[in-house]
């Protein structure tokens, strides 16, 4: 036989996919299969029909024709056992014979015609054959698909160099037009173990640090609200550059933003009453733990600012309760009072007569802490792929909260997956949410404190290895603090009265990553 093309129609005559076979013109092939309905008897069942030049074989499938164009030279027969085969093809991609499925699974069902004809002839194959041929793995489409991986994270690597560039000159533009206290300099000191930030102006003087914006790339799920934010200001760069993250798929919208040194971070709002005297106590954090377990590296940061509005609430002590013992390494400012707050737990100036700048935040203490033992995370997470029986990776990710006392929020899990793959999730606590794009599966928890210290996630995902799933990137903000420090009093300098005040404590991940 000669089987010219294959085709799957509707009962009007569209046709949904057509494969040709032989060398023939576009205009020659749409022309047969456009004759093909004005060829149909209405009110009779034929399994074929004939012109002058070829032979129609179909079979009607619920709402669709199987359809073959085979010459008119070729054994019946053979035509007929060739649109059985043909038929059962079919239903092998697609649940239900509707218009829309078959199209969606159009190149699957192509790939399995060429199986069965090669240059005009039935190759001779069965049905399992035929899906074994199918599924088979492609080297070179692997290939392909790792070379564009990479160019997409280069590119997108490459973006966010130019991100935090805009920043850097945004912020030292600032720093130029930004000095208003001639009384006081931006220097901490280099006690403590800490790295000291660059000093403006009189070294001797103090300038806060001022929060600025800055990007970061989404890293929430649509279902637990914004997880990304986008570059302030009214530059046409940063506006572009924004627009081309969009265009390549990225979530960019806004959000509230923490300055800590040059790094920004997104948290989420807290609703509180703002006093005149305001104090936020943040913490970040970095982590990078192995996926065999084992805590490479652990870094935790702190800093209280002070905000005061009215003049008359300048000259105040700030009264901290310290119950760590972990190690935590305190440096507070160099116009700290260091005795008074060694001996008595208190921030004050070491000039008490003068007031603290107004209308600006205050970095008044910081600190730090590095720790090698894993009992230090906040939670720890387990990711364990195991091979499984249909040639994909059953995954096994489940969480621990180690620190009791802490309540973590929008805690997000984002497990990245090979290209091209859907997983099929089969439990899981909290929600999920697969972004195709991005290809990676978002395991959200909205709550995770000692009534949800621990959970898990099961996952199937084909053609995939273990290596696929890895580095995972947790991040989650609180409203508790991480170390044991606590402020626990204002008072004023004259009288050690108390002071009316507002508190804003949150600890959130600067990166917090399983590799």
């Amino acid at each position: 036989m000669v089987l010219i093309a294959a085709a799957v129609c509707t009962k009007a005559g569209k046709t949904i996919i057509s494969r040709q076979f032989v060398e023939m013109t576009k205009a020659r092939i749409e022309g047969l299969l456009a004759a093909f309905p004005k060829l149909m008897s209405s009110g009779k069942q034929h399994t074929f029909v004939e012109t002058e030049s070829v032979r129609y074989v179909y079979q009607p499938l619920e709402k669709v024709y199987m359809l073959l164009i085979t010459t008119k030279a070729s054994n019946i027969l053979e035509d007929l056992e060739t649109l059985r085969l043909f038929a059962r093809v079919i239903p092998e991609y697609c649940v239900s014979m509707d218009e829309l499925e078959i199209a969606d699974n159009a190149f699957n069902l192509i790939f399995a015609f060429d199986e069965i004809v090669a240059l005009g002839y039935r190759e001779s194959v069965n049905l399992a054959q035929i899906r074994t041929f199918v599924e088979m793995d492609s080297h070179e489409e692997k290939v392909y698909r790792a070379v564009r991986m990479t160019q997409e994270r280069e590119a997108k690597n490459k973006m966010r160099e130019k991100a935090k560039e805009l920043q850097r000159q945004r912020m030292e533009a600032n720093k130029k037009t930004g000095i208003k206290n001639p009384g006081f300099g931006s220097g901490y000191g280099s006690s403590g173990g800490f790295t000291p930030t660059p000093t403006v102006g009189d070294t001797a003087n103090f300038v806060p640090d001022t929060v600025r914006p800055s990007y970061t790339p989404a890293q929430k799920s649509a279902n637990t609200g914004p997880g990304a934010m986008k570059l302030g200001g009214k530059s046409r760069d940063v506006d572009s550059f924004v627009d081309q993250l969009k265009e390549e798929g990225e979530n960019v919208v806004s959000a509230p933003l923490v300055a800590l040194g040059a790094k920004s971070v997104p948290i989420s709002p807290q609703i509180i009453n703002t006093e005149p005297v305001h104090l936020r106590q943040e913490e970040r954090l970095n982590v990078r733990i192995g996926r065999n377990g084992g805590l490479q590296h652990f870094e935790l940061h702190g800093l209280v600012t002070l905000h005061i509005s009215d003049e008359k609430w300048g000259r105040i002590r700030v009264q901290l309760e310290n119950r760590d013992s972990r190690g935590i390494q305190l440096q507070t400012h160099p116009n700290v009072d260091k005795e008074l707050f060694r001996t008595r737990g208190q921030i004050g100036l070491k000039v008490p007569s003068k007031p603290f700048p107004l209308n600006t935040d205050v970095g008044v203490l910081k600190w730090r802490l590095q720790a090698q033992d894993e009992t230090a995370l906040p939670i720890s997470i387990n990711c364990w792929p195991s091979e499984s029986s249909d040639g994909g990776w059953d995954v096994n990710i489940e969480y621990e909260l180690q620190q009791d006392d802490l309540e973590l929020n929008d805690v997000n899990i984002n497990i990245p997956l090979p290209i091209g793959c859907t997983p099929i999730v089969s439990s899981f606590d909290g929600q999920y949410t697969h972004e195709t794009k991005k290809n990676i599966l978002i395991w959200s928890l909205p709550l995770v404190d000692a009534s949800t210290k621990s959970g898990s996630m099961e996952f199937f995902a084909p053609s995939s290895t273990p290596a696929d799933f890895f580095p995972l990137h947790v991040s989650f903000a609180s409203k508790t603090s991480y170390a044991k420090i606590k402020i626990t009093e204002v008072l004023l300098v004259e009288d050690e009265n108390p002071v009316k005040h507002s508190i804003e404590t949150v600890f959130f991940t600067d990166n917090y990553e399983v590799v």
